[in-house]
């Protein structure tokens, strides 16, 4: 049976260590197997690929912008991993996770910082009272979606210590999650937190893995800092950098070149969301023909 651990406001409490999946330092460039080394955890692209198939019609549906096949393989997540996923969300890489790390395996999903929440503008009082239960409805809801040999599940927020869980991880994911981070960080050092919270929680040579909407190096630091969504990549590479992780290698497996925003865009102007569109058919089409955002794919290790 799978075992169910909800964290505290404390701490996190006793994550499973998984098979350290650390890496060596290498040039950055485009690769197409798996980051692991001898004798670690190995990726499994044949229970992969039957958890993927498995996925329901409309999830299927966005494998071709996801690739979440791909991503994976980059970034060497193997069954008995212990692995963090920042801002899990509605859970759409959740329910690829968990019955891929299997019973040996960890999944600890990591929220934003209750303190960050009321910098959105939709979040009202109603919404932040209710955030404060998110660890514990994060784990039941995961659940639901872990097969009986499932790995341990577990769930956190940035805005917590580290606590006996420091060292534990083998790998955290943060897919699209960094934009708010980042364009919040003026008013509480947000992206600047849960980079110190993440490396706190790898376990020496952890790695991160990042997909993040991509901005133009041309484009203005003042519109690249994640309110339109978007993202520098030399500035992303700048804060794990100033965190104290190094850049190991870098994918194009999400790169979408028909994506070229101005400063007049923003990334929910594409699918899915069509921010903008209302009834407007051609202007629809125009959309979905760019597809979903570019995307940098990188992975950090922490030094």
């Amino acid at each position: 049976m799978r075992n169910l651990l909800t964290l505290t406001a404390a701490s996190l409490i006793m994550l499973g260590c998984g098979s350290d999946a650390a890496i060596e330092a290498e040039p950055v460039v485009e690769v197409t197997t798996p980051i692991v080394q001898a004798g670690a955890a190995k990726f499994d692209g044949g229970k992969l690929a039957e958890i993927l198939d498995a996925q329901p019609e409309d999830v299927q549906a966005r494998y071709e912008a996801r690739h979440p096949a791909e991503t994976l393989k980059f970034f060497g997540i193997a069954p008995g991993m212990s692995v963090g996923e920042a801002l899990p969300g509605g859970g759409w890489y959740t329910k690829i996770l968990v019955p891929y790390l299997g019973q040996d395996g960890q999944l600890t999903g990591i929220d934003y910082a209750l303190e960050m929440w009321p910098e959105f503008s939709f979040a009202n009082e109603a919404f932040i009272e209710n955030k404060k239960n998110w660890p514990e409805e994060f784990v039941e809801k995961a659940a639901e979606w872990a097969p009986e040999d499932g790995p341990t599940i577990t769930a956190t927020t940035f805005g917590k210590s580290a606590g006996t869980n420091a060292g534990k991880l083998d790998a955290v994911l943060f897919i699209r999650a960094l934009h708010n981070l980042s364009r919040f960080e003026a008013e509480g050092e947000y992206m600047t937190k849960a980079l110190a919270t993440t490396h706190k929680l790898l376990k020496p040579g952890g790695i991160v893995g990042v997909v993040q909407h991509r901005a133009p190096e041309a484009a203005s630091d003042d519109w690249a800092t994640g309110n339109a969504g978007y993202l520098k990549e030399t500035s992303v590479i700048a804060a794990f950098n100033a965190a104290g992780f190094d850049l190991v290698k870098s994918s194009e497996i999400n790169a979408n070149p028909k994506d070229k925003p101005t400063e007049d865009d923003i990334v929910w102007r594409l699918p899915p969301s069509l921010n903008g569109v209302g009834d407007n058919d051609a202007l629809k089409s125009e959309r979905e023909a760019i597809g979903e955002s570019d995307r940098m794919t990188l992975i950090f290790k922490k030094r």
